[in-house]
């Protein structure tokens, strides 16, 4: 089991090495392994206003996506997890549904939904697309701490006479949050990083970064685009650290 884990591993991180040890590249074009070693790339993102400007409408998309998929997601984990009718099923396969379906299906169906609207393609469009493809990781997380917390408290709250409200903010919510922080933390990285249903729901007016980068690798291998990977890298390292810190993100996700 641990050469099967080891190599599971080695296989997992050595695509993220690789670009790594590409972004500090001499040569002019995206290649490995490198001729020479040089900052030279890191550098010259400081002079590409289009990667900044793409940056930063990816930014805006995952936290409004983030900030969304938490108060639709935690109304839809509460009402799941306080039914036992046959709809909480049904309703639980259609949330789950775009993290069966491909991507390229699910961006090509919201695409044709709002043609047939008459609705034009912007940073709510987009936004709208991303909830539909991240509001899954909230739902289920979400869902998992209710599970674990269990009706006792809840139940116990309501007989001492609070109202629904203050067990919602003062009861619930406190001992559910580590289910809410570890979802939107994956639906934020989901939004950010996603690149097929982008695709088909941003314009020339919202490019987001993994655009950006799909063109700058597809046109001419551009060693900018490993050195924005290695950017990310990094500091989605640091998140995932300042997460297992705060909300001891791997043990959730293994009890979840």
């Amino acid at each position: 089991m641990w050469s099967i884990a080891i190599f599971s591993l080695f296989v997992l991180t050595l695509p993220t090495l690789i670009v790594l040890i590409s972004s500090f590249s001499s040569a002019q074009t995206l290649r490995f392994p490198p001729t020479g070693f040089s900052l030279q790339w890191y550098l010259a993102l400081f002079n590409y206003p289009e990667l900044w400007s793409a940056a930063v409408t990816s930014f805006q998309a995952a936290l409004w996506t983030t900030l969304i998929c938490i108060v639709l997601g935690v109304c839809a984990s509460l009402a799941m997890a306080g039914s036992r009718a046959r709809w909480v099923a049904a309703m639980d396969a259609l949330v789950m549904s775009p993290l069966a379906l491909p991507g390229i299906a699910v961006g090509l169906g919201i695409l044709t939904y709002f043609s047939l609207l008459g609705i034009r393609l912007s940073l709510i469009t987009l936004v709208i697309s991303h909830v539909v493809i991240c509001i899954p990781y909230l739902i289920r997380t979400t869902l998992a701490s209710l599970i674990q917390l269990g009706t006792s408290l809840r139940e116990a709250s309501t007989v001492l006479g609070a109202s629904p409200v203050y067990t919602f903010f003062h009861v619930t919510l406190p001992l559910i949050k580590q289910g809410v922080i570890t979802g939107a933390f994956m639906a934020f990285l989901t939004s950010f990083d996603n690149i097929t249903v982008s695709l088909f729901l941003s314009d020339a007016r919202t490019e987001v970064l993994p655009i950006r980068m799909w063109s700058m690798i597809e046109n001419d291998l551009d060693v900018r685009a490993a050195a924005i990977s290695g950017i990310l890298i990094a500091i989605t390292a640091v998140l995932m650290i300042l997460m297992e810190r705060v909300s001891g993100l791997s043990k959730f996700l293994v009890k979840s």
